[in-house]
């Protein structure tokens, strides 16, 4: 993140695979009560499903995010025709549940980026966003293990990738992403950093 966000003490929250009927609407709700802002990187067939979760999420302040229509295992391998169909499938499934809002950033499916890609985000006025730390809350049934992760050293300036799709589920069955949250943005507040959207942070600045 740019210097400026890292002197706000700001730290970017970006939750990926949704949306998710379930799992979402109560992700919203907690970050409400923190106070916090967050990107969520949806995968377009889910949008297209829920369009009105989509506005939700951009109604409680949030912004949207592209992360390929079908989130397929081998995206990285697909040709620039097959790139592009992903990407921009995906921006007219946000534009249209949000009307007119384009996604400015894009997250390849596993973080596997095609050589192709960068072609395609260029030509579709986009940047490709990773993260700097995980919890790997989509395999890691064990909140503890997920927040550990996801504290240790954190900083102004991080950027982290947690899942409102596709969460693990705890042994007690609740999805790990909703026992690891609230800890996490307790943990922020103690520090004295704010969870703020990808566009809010880099609003000024390039990647």
């Amino acid at each position: 993140m740019p210097k400026a966000a890292i002197g706000r003490g700001e730290i970017a929250l970006t939750f990926d695979d949704g949306p998710d009927a379930h799992i979402t609407p109560l992700v919203l709700d907690q970050l409400d009560l923190y106070g916090a802002k967050a990107s969520f990187f949806c995968i377009g067939e889910k949008a297209a499903a829920q369009p009105d979760l989509v506005a939700e999420i951009v109604r409680r302040g949030h912004s949207i995010e592209n992360h390929s229509y079908n989130h397929r295992n081998l995206f990285a391998f697909s040709g620039i025709r097959k790139l592009k169909m992903e990407v921009v499938a995906t921006q007219q499934a946000i534009h249209s549940a949000t009307n007119g809002i384009s996604s400015r950033f894009f997250r390849a499916p596993f973080g596997f980026r095609s050589p192709w890609l960068g072609g395609v985000l260029r030509q579709t006025h986009m940047q490709h966003v990773a993260w700097t730390r995980r919890g790997y809350d989509a395999v890691c049934r064990n909140p503890d293990v997920v927040l550990r992760r996801l504290v240790h050293n954190l900083s102004a300036g991080d950027i982290l990738l947690m899942h409102d799709g596709g969460s693990a589920r705890t042994p007690n069955g609740q999805p790990v992403v909703l026992e690891v949250l609230p800890r996490l943005l307790e943990r922020c507040a103690r520090h004295g950093l704010r969870s703020v959207s990808l566009p809010m942070a880099l609003s000024n600045a390039q990647l």
